[in-house]
């Protein structure tokens, strides 16, 4: 029993094994993939949960810097305010000691 093979039928054959072998290697390929997507999608809900936790943070933060510099100006002015009346009253107090000093003076003569 004799059996001829064409080129034509080499050909074909050549061509199914090859496509066995490319469907195997796509089936190994996916099969590698699964757990790539899956730790990546871990990846991308930790990465998630911390851009929210540094959003929650950095809206904390502005917040009391905002507090902060409210407070530093109320208290500039406040200084500012203080600073005049501190002045008048040193110079309130240094035209008294100078009325003294000149009532002094005046009853010694």
């Amino acid at each position: 029993m004799d059996a001829t093979i064409t080129f034509r039928d080499l050909g074909g054959i050549l061509l199914v094994l090859a496509l066995l072998v490319l469907i195997f290697y796509c089936i190994m390929l996916v099969k590698n993939l699964i757990p790539s997507a899956k730790s990546l999608a871990n990846i991308m809900r930790d990465a998630e949960n911390i851009m929210a936790a540094a959003s929650d943070s950095v809206d904390q933060v502005q917040e009391v810097v905002g507090q902060v510099s409210e407070s530093v100006s109320v208290l500039g002015k406040t200084l500012k305010g203080n600073q005049s009346t501190v002045s008048a009253l040193s110079s309130l107090v240094s035209a008294v000691t100078s009325l003294i000093g000149m009532v002094k003076k005046q009853k010694k003569v």
